[in-house]
């Protein structure tokens, strides 16, 4: 690295004397005690339930992808995959190499959602962890546990706000809410209480999120699922994320029923077509579903389309 300050005629020296250069060549980096770093995943899908009637829509759930943890500590419970990150590499490419080698998926949607740091959050030592929030088209992606985890399998999600408190402050106010989630996947029922605590202060606003109980989910995972499912609410009215839910070519009714599952609410088809109809084409395919009337098949525009024309 070229150390600036010795290239001007007056160097910039520190209050021991030293120029930039001489500093870093005499630094000790074992001065501090450093935490470890991970990376931890959360993977969406939707996903068609069985249906008795085949000539019913199918049903569609939200569903998120958990690891069986092969190893302590929690060996046996589920937890979102991820793992470590080495001193030679990004926090993006450690969660690209860790989907990788845990689910067999890449080239994913993924973004960062939030950083949890609390001390005595891993019983192993002082872990730092990033999570992500990576969207995937199940039917186009084949899911395979990684040499270090048991089991990797698709959970149905359930998020529901149980109750919420309003407490007047002298400077301000405080909402707590308490969120129970549920994950479902044949005989494994997993859950967990999330409570959300916002105090305001003026213009502050600190947020707390803790683990109030938790049924076979390893370590904080559990709010970091209630965050994650939270961001994707939030997301999802004013981005274009929910394409990454669906194959190439889907119906706007099959579109909807991902937006309603995410949300929790029925949305109205005339509005619901309107907000996304900039953000699709029609095509000249229809379904050919047996028992139901064959429907126009419409693929997603992407912006860049309009860039390049």
């Amino acid at each position: 690295m070229p150390d600036s300050s010795i290239n001007d005629a007056n160097p910039i020296l520190n209050h021991n004397g030293l120029t930039e250069q001489q500093f870093l060549e005499q630094y000790d980096a074992g001065i501090y005690e450093r935490p470890s770093a991970t990376v931890d995943m959360l993977i969406f899908t939707v996903m068609n339930q069985e249906q008795d009637n085949y000539r019913k829509l199918p049903e569609k759930s939200l569903q998120l992808l958990m690891i069986q943890r092969g190893e302590h500590p929690y060996k046996g419970q589920w937890a979102l995959p991820g793992g470590f990150v080495s001193v030679d590499e990004s926090l993006d490419e450690a969660a690209a190499r860790e989907l990788r080698s845990e689910t067999n998926l890449e080239h994913i949607y993924m973004e960062q959602l939030y950083t949890w740091g609390e001390v005595d959050r891993d019983p192993r030592t002082r872990v730092i962890s990033c999570s992500y929030m990576a969207l995937v088209d199940s039917s186009t992606q084949q899911v395979q546990a990684g040499e270090d985890a048991d089991d990797a399998r698709w959970f149905k999600l359930d998020y529901h706000i149980m109750q919420e408190k309003k407490v007047r402050l002298p400077d301000g106010c405080e909402i707590e809410r308490d969120i129970r989630i549920h994950l479902h996947h044949g005989e494994y029922q997993l859950s967990g209480l999330i409570r959300v605590t916002h105090v305001y202060r003026g213009t502050i606003n600190d947020v707390r999120w803790e683990v109030i109980e938790s049924e076979g989910i390893a370590f904080d995972h559990a709010k970091m699922i209630a965050y994650g499912v939270e961001r994707l609410r939030s997301k999802i009215e004013y981005t274009d994320i929910a394409f990454n839910l669906m194959p190439p070519l889907f119906t706007l009714s099959a579109l909807q029923q991902v937006y309603e599952i995410i949300l929790d609410r029925e949305l109205l088809a005339p509005a619901f077509r309107r907000k996304i109809a900039s953000q699709v084409i029609a095509t000249n395919e229809y379904t050919k579903d047996a028992g139901h009337r064959p429907s126009q098949l419409f693929r997603f525009r992407p912006a860049w389309e309009e860039v390049v024309k």
